[in-house]
């Protein structure tokens, strides 16, 4: 399964060190969906590349978009395409089976009480000791499937591919477009 991840790039970094595309940033997570640092670190990611474009693109509403933007911690943005193992195993949020099963209904998995959705993901990491993550519904789209991998992730997924992000980019100009942000280049 080819997954998409947007962070901030360190060109230099190898691929599960700082500022590498599966560099799981435990020590800087703690606000986000479904962290719980103590625990795990994770890496949130989506099927979709315009995904995760489009939530770090997000807090810039009502802005214009420059090619500043696009950069984080001093670093370039980009898009990693990371191939998931087809064995890794997946906690679907998105499956109305496994809602049922866990006691959890859908307007819990996409609040964004995150004291609520930090809780729901500590106890699925528990309950479920060989799933490699959880996948859900963005709440920008809910046809965007997102994935919200643990660290545990790491022996079964690789990187296929790691670009720069630019304003010219077709994905950069869909999240714009979607996001209502004009383009300045």
């Amino acid at each position: 399964m080819i997954l998409f991840r947007c962070f901030p790039w360190d060109r230099e970094a190898k691929s599960g060190a700082r500022g590498g595309p599966l560099w799981f940033p435990r020590m800087l997570q703690g606000p986000g969906r479904h962290d719980n640092p103590l625990a795990y670190g994770c890496l949130y990611v989506s099927e979709e590349p315009l995904s995760p474009v489009v939530e770090r693109l997000a807090r810039f509403r009502g802005r214009e978009l420059t090619s500043d933007k696009l950069v984080s911690f001093g670093r370039e943005l980009a898009l990693a395409a990371l191939d998931l193992s087809e064995a890794a195993e997946l906690v679907d949020l998105d499956e109305p089976r496994v809602l049922v099963q866990e006691g959890l209904k859908p307007s819990q998995i996409a609040t964004n009480d995150r004291s609520v959705t930090q809780m729901q993901a500590s106890e699925l990491f528990e309950a479920h000791p060989t799933a490699v993550g959880l996948r859900w519904w963005s709440t920008f789209e809910s046809l965007w499937a997102n994935v919200t991998l643990f660290d545990r992730a790491d022996p079964v997924i690789e990187v296929t591919d790691v670009h720069a992000l630019d304003v010219g980019d077709d994905v950069v100009r869909e999240a714009a477009e979607f996001l209502g942000l004009p383009i300045s280049t």
